[in-house]
């Protein structure tokens, strides 16, 4: 789980949006399309890894992976989040 103090300072490593936490509903969204193969990071690879968390964007375009509570805050291995509805918690 990702301290409040440490998620206070993380930025979108492309604009520097402020990052918010991913709600669970969308974390099993995205695994279901990561488990059925349907899901591609930016660089167009396909997302191979169950997420224990992510990281929204502000603007809920993106989703950085968060896999043994390392936040993996890679321009390429964002997830863009076109086709899933981000959820606050």
């Amino acid at each position: 789980m990702i301290r409040e103090e440490l998620l206070a300072i993380l930025r979108c490593p492309i604009d520097r949006q402020s990052l918010r936490i991913a709600d669970t509903t969308l974390i099993e969204q995205i695994n279901e399309s990561i488990a059925a193969g349907q899901l591609s990071n930016r660089a167009s690879q396909r997302v191979e890894f169950a997420l224990d968390q992510g990281l929204i964007r502000e603007d809920g375009k993106l989703l950085y992976p968060v896999v043994d509570d390392i936040p993996k805050l890679v321009a390429d291995e964002a997830i863009p989040l076109e086709s899933f509805t981000p959820h606050s918690e």
